[in-house]
């Protein structure tokens, strides 16, 4: 997608609030790769992403902007804790998982593309495996072509099959029942439990993965899950495995984001005591993964050149300075993003598209309350998110979760039971809900 700095700036701005150093920072990252593509490929391979580190507390939107620009981008992404791997060698996850986590998202979006597709020739090959198990024409079926004697018979099944597929994609036989024979494959881990399956080598999970024997078995289903499992199938069958590896590798190598949290957590210490297998290793084996090197996965091997990687942590505690040096110069761009105020947390409730409000404004709709905030009980929401994160721990924006279920929650309790079904959200309201737990310090701090 060619989206221009100001463009991508202005999705974001649509979903996340403020921030705007942070959005204007991967704007120019994602531009940065669309301009390496325009260029010849020797040069192509001299230019480098600019990966970014973003430094600011919890719930203030480092993730959010990351996910968002790889939604608005069709692109592959992931978020991974960088306190869930450990040096090679040692039990859990290495480093290397990541890009192979990429890759299966990767796979997965154009696998997708795919089925769009082969979606009309899928549609038809599937409504003749539909007309085939509601009417059966094989041999030893009461329409075979044993019974078949004269012409007129065959004539005649030909005209039912032919009423039969204009009722079926009619969808007037949705809810008929047939019975289908569907595979199953089950993959025994407790057999790798201690090697662990997912740090098994790819080539060696390719291998038992097709040495593991299919079970089918027949089961009754309704036309309209049949259509479902036979599309599936249909379009599987028609996909071009090693396309698909080569597309899915191509796009997790020049369109893949790694979002790696909590970077912070991983800054070593230089006491000197022992290995820190999940500190300074982990530094030590992100480094060539963010630096470029190539990486084996069952459906080929990728190189890690041109993925952009974004980090973030809190650095309460730890400075980007304490990461390895040569960690901090594979991460050139820093932005800072910063505490949310009370304006902030109005206009997290009212502008976004996935506001708060309007979220439980839909969900109580489907039980028929209408539900309405008036703007001094969205003042008052904002400001008790403000207060609560200065008595207690600042989460940010995820304070409005908590604050907000506490509000509506004897409305959605009571919701489909109540005969009244127009509820309104005031600042008397909220206060009455939230004042006397926000007053007390320590019983804010467990319930808010």
């Amino acid at each position: 997608m060619n989206l221009t700095p100001q463009e991508i700036v202005n999705e974001l701005n649509k979903f996340i609030v403020g921030q705007e150093q942070a959005k204007r920072a991967v704007a120019i990252a994602i531009r940065n790769r669309w301009r390496r593509q325009q260029l010849p490929e020797d040069i192509q391979k001299e230019i480098t992403p600019k990966n970014i580190l973003m430094i600011g507390p919890t719930g203030v939107g480092k993730t959010e902007i990351a996910r968002r620009l790889a939604q608005l981008l069709g692109a592959p992404f992931i978020k991974v804790e960088a306190t869930k791997y450990t040096e090679v060698g040692y039990h859990g996850r290495d480093v290397e998982s990541m890009v192979r986590d990429l890759v299966e998202a990767s796979v997965a979006i154009i696998r997708e593309n795919h089925h769009k597709s082969l979606e009309t020739k899928a549609r038809e090959k599937t409504s003749q495996k539909l007309l085939e198990l509601l009417l059966p024409d094989s041999k030893g079926s009461p329409w075979s072509d044993e019974d078949m004697t004269t012409e007129e018979d065959q004539e005649r099944l030909k005209r039912t099959r032919k009423k039969l597929l204009v009722k079926l994609e009619a969808g007037e036989l949705e809810d008929r029942k047939v019975e289908m024979s569907v595979e199953s494959k089950q993959v025994p881990m407790a057999m790798f439990s201690n090697m662990g399956w997912e740090s098994m080598d790819p080539e060696m999970q390719a291998m038992f993965e097709k040495l593991i024997p299919k079970q089918s078995s027949t089961r009754e289903f309704t036309v309209r899950e049949a259509r479902k499992i036979l599309m599936e199938k249909e379009t599987e069958g028609m996909i071009d495995r090693n396309k698909l590896s080569e597309e899915a590798i191509a796009l997790a190598e020049n369109q893949g984001i790694i979002f790696i949290d909590e970077l912070d957590k991983v800054c070593g210490n230089d006491d000197g005591r022992g290995p820190d297998v999940s500190r300074q290793g982990v530094q030590r084996d992100l480094l060539p993964v963010v630096e470029g090197t190539t990486i084996n996965t069952k459906y080929g091997s990728i190189k890690t050149d041109h993925i952009l990687f974004i980090a973030a942590g809190a650095f309460h505690f730890a400075k980007p300075s304490d990461l390895m040096p040569e960690l901090q110069g594979r991460f050139p761009i820093r932005v800072e993003l910063t505490d949310l105020n009370r304006e902030d947390f109005l206009r997290i409730l009212t502008e976004p598209q996935n506001a708060l409000t309007k979220q439980y404004i839909d969900l109580l709709s489907a039980e028929g309350v209408d539900l309405k905030f008036t703007k001094d009980g969205i003042e008052a929401l904002a400001e008790m998110a403000y207060q609560v994160n200065q008595i207690a721990q600042n989460i940010g924006a995820r304070r409005l979760h908590t604050i907000l279920e506490r509000v509506v929650e004897e409305i959605s309790f009571a919701a489909p039971h109540v005969s009244k079904k127009k509820s309104t959200i005031d600042a008397k309201y909220v206060r009455e809900k939230l004042e006397s737990i926000v007053q007390h310090e320590d019983m804010s701090k467990f319930i808010l």
